[in-house]
């Protein structure tokens, strides 16, 4: 096969406060046929996750900044298109690290097969992927759930969120999310099973809100959002509760630090943990994640929801979407066909 036409999309300037169109760009490149021990690989799903704000600060952090004038780098899943590689055969379906553009060659040492029969392509990069495993780890592992504990999510109809407050219902537990419509309230209570759902946007002062759905407090908060969510579990956590902290997002475009939680004191008296953590430090879970999300899917106990915008031009404007709240679930852009081959 000669050379392969590609787009990806660059970093053409870092964003100050919330990114725009305008620091990103399209551009256009030829790929080469792959050499030998290479594969050519076509992506059909790209993912765009919050934590890809951080990387587009030029500072140091647990993972490299993107540079200007480079793709960009994110979770994909393609298709091998050829392969002179003896561990991939033309067809396979993989996971990489190489989305934000159409086409890219690999020796592949990044590479990791999917099983389409197991979960839809596009849920690996949700449900079943990196979203999903930060959800089980975060709550499982970091959380220290105990079956019929009181669970507070925010950010619940996200993709990492839908995932949390699926699998503390699968342990039995009470389970209450915060989302910021009503449409996507009424999917957490209707479609993800959760016991309540608070549209923050909509609820009044948040902390009296989350009091009167927790009216016995909360054994685990898992944080997406930080800010007001964060002040507002802390006014309502229960003696050695348990606080993931997956994100912040609350803050993420902020151009000045904002303060810190008002009432974080309560953290000595009621003997709370409070523990940020990364879904990479917890890839060996990776054969349980799959063992039992598999098995919570096929007892009806695991549903899932994405928004997908198509076209790599439209990356940017999907990243964007995550913090307006665009989207249902996990954010995907598709940028090829279901089938390349």
């Amino acid at each position: 096969m000669t050379s392969q036409k590609n787009r990806e999309i660059r970093l053409k300037k870092r964003p100050v406060g919330m990114p725009t169109p305008a620091d990103f760009e399209l551009a256009e490149t030829q790929v080469a046929a792959p050499g030998p021990g290479q594969v050519l690989v076509r992506n059909i799903f790209m993912s765009v996750d919050p934590y890809m704000r951080g990387r587009m600060v030029d500072r140091e952090s647990y993972v490299p900044p993107f540079q200007i004038g480079e793709a960009l780098s994110g979770g994909a899943v393609g298709q091998v298109v050829e392969s002179k590689n003896d561990r991939f055969r033309r067809g396979d379906y993989v996971n990489n690290f190489s989305g934000w553009r159409e086409w890219f060659v690999t020796e592949g040492g990044e590479l990791t097969k999917i099983d389409p029969a197991i979960a839809p392509l596009s849920a690996y990069l949700g449900t079943f992927g990196m979203p999903g495993l930060t959800a089980y780890a975060g709550l499982l592992k970091v959380g220290e759930l105990k079956d019929g504990e009181r669970v507070f999510v925010s950010g619940a109809a996200g993709a990492v969120g839908a995932v949390v407050c699926q699998i503390a219902k699968a342990k039995g537990c009470y389970v209450v999310g915060s989302a910021g419509s009503d449409d996507k309230c009424q999917w957490l209570t209707k479609e993800a099973g959760v016991d309540k759902a608070i549209n923050y946007k909509k609820a009044g002062p948040l902390e009296a809100a989350v009091r009167a759905a927790f009216p016995q407090g909360i054994d685990v908060y898992f944080d997406n959002v930080g800010g007001d969510h964060l002040n507002a579990a802390l006014g309502n956590m229960r003696p050695n509760g348990r606080l993931p902290i997956c994100g912040m997002i609350a803050q993420y475009n902020a151009t000045e630090m904002p303060p810190g939680p008002s009432n974080i004191i309560a953290v000595i008296p009621l003997r709370l943990t409070i523990r940020g953590f990364i879904v990479s430090d917890w890839g060996h879970l990776m054969p349980d994640f799959i063992r039992d999300m598999s098995g919570w899917a096929k007892a009806g106990k695991l549903k899932w929801k994405e928004t997908i915008v198509d076209g790599i031009e439209n990356a940017p404007k999907a990243f964007i979407g995550l913090f307006h709240g665009d989207n249902m679930g996990k954010m995907l852009v598709r940028v090829g066909p279901d089938k390349a081959v």
